[in-house]
């Protein structure tokens, strides 16, 4: 059945009548269905004309974005096409840090609703102050809407959220992205500091139908469940976000509690990027941001090559990105079997800190598969940090003290994994801290 619309006339249940916000996000949503399927020529035409209409605003009260405009030969009411973007020098991090309020539209007024400042968590050390308007969080409540409907989730079911900035409590919608739209069961949350043996507890007495967390803390929960032999019987989904999703983490959950996950590509100063589709694949969100692959020279890359993913946001008048520089890497892909014209993202790699460095100066993206080292010894969480050119160490909490067979075992299976022929060396600890922002990465390089 199709999700219930909570009606805002009384005695009016069927069909429903939604109100003021209820009506703006399912108008959005219904171009959504059509957009998601124009051809991809039509889609970056609609694309262009968004930006050609955000340059003509910013213009007229950004000198910061007035002055890099016209240096790049464009002139207000001019047509914008992929040529002239690439012409715009790139906007790094560093360059939004330090012209800060430079970049905030002191024109914007009312027009695109309340502002809103925030702040990134700085997991590279470098905190980014940014900007949103009522405008922009609407789309990202239906952009959360539209994953929800691709993955045709039951909306009567129950949402657990184990992740920072919550405590321990429980609300009778799932949130701000369908509390105004449709009629959901209750969400539960829980705090993801607490130890993960009170979260698989906590879980097993809510019994929820999904479960929303980051790919890192799933992990551990699997881990767990596994060893003491606990199913979610309910469950029908697991969502992820904020972290890389290796898809051994999709493989242990699909073998510990019978589901699949679905993963959602967002960082906090641009909103959703890119989100799975019933099909497994990474679509672009196009129509509120436009993504570029970059090589090192600046140059587009084809499907399939790993270079550095560039956004500019369409919406966000109170503080434009263009060409904003988000550190990351990933590749697009081919065209999705599902039908949606949506750009594909075939692979999204992490930031240049996850890569690692050889003494020659090659880089490459590390990998090591759960599956090739736990067996080794009773570890229950790895993490491989890149120290210098010649080291890299292994931090191991394990359940016991390792051998030193146990300890010769992973430097050899890591040197090979790692296709890092040098000096490994594993160093137990009672435990790994999460990142400030509760994250936490598999392989860190402490270079640079």
């Amino acid at each position: 059945m199709p999700p219930s619309v909570w009606s805002r006339i009384p005695g009016c249940d069927w069909p429903a009548i939604p109100s003021d916000v209820g009506a703006q996000s399912l108008a959005l949503l219904y171009q959504f269905q059509h957009s998601e399927r124009l051809p991809s020529k039509a889609l970056e035409a609609a694309q262009l004309r968004q930006l050609q209409r955000l340059f003509t605003d910013v213009m007229t009260g950004m000198p910061f974005w007035k002055e890099r405009l016209e240096t790049a030969g464009y002139r207000a009411g001019m047509p914008v096409d992929a040529t002239g973007l690439g012409q715009l020098p790139l906007l790094t991090r560093a360059v939004v840090q330090q012209l800060g309020p430079l970049l905030f539209n002191q024109g914007i007024g009312n027009r695109h609703g309340g502002i809103h400042q925030g702040q990134t968590s700085g997991s590279t050390g470098m905190p980014v102050k940014y900007l949103q308007t009522d405008l922009t969080r609407l789309f990202w409540r239906v952009l959360t809407l539209r994953e929800h409907l691709w993955q045709g989730r039951d909306f009567n079911g129950k949402l657990a959220a184990i992740r920072s900035n919550v405590e321990r409590g429980q609300a009778p919608g799932w949130g701000a992205a369908t509390d105004q739209v449709f009629q959901t069961g209750p969400a539960v949350s829980l705090n993801i500091r607490e130890d993960v043996a009170v979260q698989l507890n906590w879980l097993v007495a809510e019994a929820p139908e999904y479960l929303l967390t980051h790919p890192s803390n799933l992990r551990s929960l699997l881990r767990l469940a596994a060893a003491k032999g606990v199913v979610l019987p309910g469950l029908q989904q697991v969502r992820t976000f904020g972290e890389m999703l290796p898809a051994t983490t999709v493989a242990r959950c699909r073998e510990v509690w019978g589901v699949g996950v679905a993963d959602i590509y967002s960082s906090e100063e641009i909103g959703v990027i890119a989100f799975q589709c019933e099909e497994g694949r990474y679509h672009v969100q196009a129509e509120n941001l436009l993504l570029e692959i970059l090589d090192a020279a600046g140059e587009p890359l084809p499907p399939g090559q790993i270079g550095r993913v560039v956004i500019t946001t369409l919406h966000n008048l109170a503080m434009p990105l263009v060409r904003y520089e988000l550190g990351d890497y990933a590749a697009f892909g081919e065209a999705c079997s599902c039908g949606r014209s949506l750009p594909v993202l075939e692979r999204i790699v992490g930031r240049r800190r996850n890569m690692i460095r050889l003494p020659d100066g090659t880089e490459h993206w590390p990998s090591f598969p759960e599956d090739r080292w736990a067996g080794i010894a009773p570890i229950r969480q790895l993490q491989a940090v890149q120290q210098t050119l010649e080291t890299v160490a292994l931090k191991v909490v394990a359940s016991r003290p390792l051998t030193p067979d146990e300890i010769v075992r992973l430097q050899q299976t890591f040197a090979d994994m790692l296709c890092f022929p040098h000096r490994i060396v594993v160093d137990q600890v009672a435990e790994i801290p999460r990142q400030a922002n509760n994250k936490f990465e598999d392989f860190l390089s402490e270079l640079d």
